[in-house]
């Protein structure tokens, strides 16, 4: 009840049922039966989670209304589309939204950022920009729908939020939400999808291929799924930047262009003869010798680089995730998005630093794509937390060169004078190419002017020690 004791407009989520509430054994009967198609024992990749179903929940009504941690607003880059949600959500949150918007200063398709929600129930109001769809320009549309739904899901990780209400952004199609929430959803308990009559009844016949509520149900979705669900976190594959698995062993690998690939290697071929390594120890010989050319040199790289990358996407990474030591937040001055590394989570001396290795390269792999910088606290680090050079330099060379390519800057905050000394070395005998990209910064002030401030999310300590060191500063040029 509101104050004037009228019925509060506002749903609470908790009273609206979950998708499983809504399963009926023959629910599926009115779908065509796949009579002509070979009988399938393979499991579906998304196979029945009674823990995942519990959190998603098909609402129909106006997104605006949710009492949830957050809602989603789609707009265009300037934040000013006038398009049903956006206008529901502007109306709702009253005149203080409008005026946060601006500050904001706009947002790219395929970004997420973050206000309050002012006048309404929800607390926060993700804002994202989809992409204009195309038939001429489809992989870079299917691209930045994924980064839309990675961003806005990563921003409610990162912000410890409970729940997010979805207005419909484009399509269900890959199930980043469901592979989202079989990774990160620890925290998440509930992604409401608010929809319309017509988009309900889209919903209705998708979700059961990404969140089965029955085994039977798994089993007989399978045959629906569209064949590109893109990879292990729901990312779209572009059959371009695959490897090319010779099934002949003498055949040549013509026109092929290894640049920055990624490898599935569930779809190479059974037999023992899908690849010939050739004699590894007249590689190695002749690597030695110079002998070996540089593209030779890189397709060697490339297939270790892969053997990594089907390892970290197969292993329970959870324990490391959990340290909170790596992560994506906003983007700098030129619009590169910002990785951040906080150097006390990390305890070097309790964690199985390849596994450390594994979860960089899980998480690094998809943003390396495009340009990027790292930002690294030093703040409050002990010798608990140094990394050591020999791991820094297998990190350095483990990483595809797409990593070396687009990492664009280094920004080491809050250095001591030994981590200075340090990274001289490293960078100047150890690796190349890094030193011109490394800069320290000794206050959070020389940060901001690189990337503002609202695009970084800082870990509590990182802005005390910073408060705290400025004022001693301060008192000490009284």
């Amino acid at each position: 009840m509101d104050p004037l004791g009228a019925p509060s407009q506002f749903v609470d989520i908790d009273t609206l049922p979950s998708w499983p509430d809504f399963y009926e054994a023959d629910q599926l009967d009115s779908s065509p039966t796949p009579v002509e198609k070979p009988q399938i024992d393979v499991g579906s990749p998304f196979p029945y989670r009674k823990d995942i179903n519990a959190k998603i929940i098909l609402w129909r009504g106006d997104v605006a209304l949710l009492n949830c941690t957050a809602i989603v607003n789609t707009s265009n880059e300037s934040l000013t589309d006038k398009n049903p949600v956006s206008e529901s959500i502007l109306m709702h949150a009253g005149p203080d939204l409008r005026e946060e918007l601006q500050k904001l200063k706009g947002c790219r398709t395929g970004e997420a950022k973050l206000t309050k929600g002012f006048n309404m129930a929800a607390r926060f109001i993700i804002h994202t920009v989809w992409p204009k769809y195309k038939s001429r320009y489809r992989t870079a549309a299917e691209s930045s729908l994924y980064s839309c739904y990675r961003n806005i899901l990563q921003l409610a990780k990162e912000q410890a939020m409970s729940s997010v209400g979805f207005s419909v952004i484009n399509s269900m199609k890959r199930g980043t939400v469901r592979r989202f929430l079989e990774i990160h959803g620890e925290t998440l308990e509930k992604v409401v999808f608010a929809v319309s009559a017509l988009e309900e009844a889209i919903y209705q016949k998708l979700l059961p291929l990404y969140f089965p509520r029955s085994f039977e149900e798994e089993r007989l979705s399978l045959p629906y799924l569209p064949t590109d669900i893109g990879n292990a976190e729901g990312e779209p594959v572009v059959p371009e930047r695959q490897i090319r698995i010779s099934e002949k062993p003498g055949a040549p690998d013509d026109n092929s262009d290894e640049e920055g690939l990624e490898a599935d290697f569930s779809f190479i071929g059974s037999h023992a003869f899908a690849r010939m390594e050739g004699d590894v120890d007249k590689q190695r010989r002749l690597i030695l010798q110079g002998h070996l050319s540089e593209v030779a040199l890189q397709k060697k790289h490339q297939r270790n680089y892969n053997r990594w990358l089907y390892r970290a996407r197969a292993e329970d990474l959870s324990d490391i995730a959990s340290l909170k030591a790596l992560y994506q937040t906003g983007v700098d001055n030129c619009g590169r998005t910002v990785v951040v590394v906080v150097g006390r989570n990390i305890p070097v001396t309790l964690i199985d630093m390849e596994k450390a290795l594994l979860y960089f390269i899980h998480v690094m792999d998809h943003i390396a794509v495009k340009e990027f910088v790292i930002v690294y606290f030093h703040t409050l680090t002990s010798d608990y937390n140094h990394l050591d050079s020999d791991f820094l330099k297998k990190l350095y060379e483990v990483t595809d060169i797409k990593y070396k390519r687009n990492l664009k800057a280094v920004y080491f905050v809050h250095p001591t004078f030994r981590s200075k000394v340090s990274t001289w070395f490293f960078t100047t005998f150890t690796v190349s190419g890094l030193k011109d990209k490394t800069h320290h910064v000794e206050n959070l002030q020389q940060l901001f002017a690189a990337i503002p401030p609202e695009q970084i999310d800082f870990p509590p300590f990182v802005l005390e020690y910073d408060a705290r060191v400025s004022a001693l500063l301060w008192v000490a040029n009284l």
